[in-house]
């Protein structure tokens, strides 16, 4: 009777832990997958399964201890500080995944030559991101920003990045020195690098309805459509561009 006196009172504890435990999980999802790791970044980078991976833990661990803790039959000093210990760490553990989900967070979608490259924080020097102008500095609550890159100023610049690549090291995707706006000539080089998106498709018709969404919701024939690849991720996408050059979607499939 005593067993039973505890865990119908902890089962109920523990069950409001865990309906407490899906907002906030909630809640960190939309933070994530809206703002960090928008579509389909989630999925090119990794970020759908670390976030799952924290959460999980997170929701399941924390009712547990609830569970394991509450007795009513507790002096209601101790039962509190039990519960204070279990929140104190289940959010210490929450916050230290979700900064592990943020340190890891798609900086950049640069332009490079003939693909888009997922440019992540750990790929970049804070030094240089901070000398970056305004309006390509990221933000806290920001998503990846579509970059471009300039030209090399002069041969030995030029060099130095070619040499450093070859030895492992950083090429122009990696360095903000090298980033630039956008723009209508980025389109151009974009479209003078791409392949019809049928080409595409035709490799991997299951994309078919995927492309066919993008076109009618875009106003745009499939037909009139190109892609280029995306690379810098764990998987293969390709970036869907308009007539201008601009990005109107994402496909899963290998671009090369």
């Amino acid at each position: 009777m005593k067993f039973l006196s505890r865990l119908t009172p902890a089962i109920r504890a523990a069950a409001l832990h865990f309906l407490g435990c899906v907002v906030v999980a909630l809640l960190a999802a939309g933070l994530v997958f809206n703002v960090w790791y928008p579509f389909p970044y989630s999925e090119i980078s990794g970020g759908r399964e670390l976030f799952l991976l924290v959460v999980s833990v997170d929701v399941v661990c924390g009712p547990v201890l609830t569970f394991v803790l509450f007795n009513p039959q507790k002096p209601r000093a101790e039962l509190m500080r039990d519960l204070a210990i279990v929140f104190c760490l289940q959010t210490g553990a929450l916050i230290y995944g979700l900064v592990n989900v943020w340190e890891a967070r798609p900086l950049y979608l640069v332009h490079e030559v003939d693909r888009f490259k997922v440019v992540a924080a750990p790929d970049l020097d804070p030094k240089a991101l901070d000398a970056l102008p305004q309006d390509l500095r990221t933000r806290f609550f920001g998503s990846p920003i579509l970059v471009s890159i300039r030209s090399p100023k002069s041969v030995e610049e030029k060099n130095q990045v070619m040499f450093a690549a070859a030895a492992g090291g950083k090429d122009y995707a990696q360095l903000p020195e090298f980033y630039v706006s956008y723009s209508k000539d980025s389109a151009k080089k974009v479209i003078g690098r791409s392949a019809a998106l049928n080409v595409f498709l035709s490799k991997y018709s299951d994309q078919v309805p995927a492309a066919q969404k993008l076109a009618l919701q875009s106003n745009h024939d499939v037909a009139n459509l190109r892609y280029v690849p995306v690379t810098g991720g764990r998987q293969d996408w390709v970036a869907v561009i308009d007539g201008a050059g601009e990005i109107i979607g994402f496909l899963k499939g290998d671009g090369f």
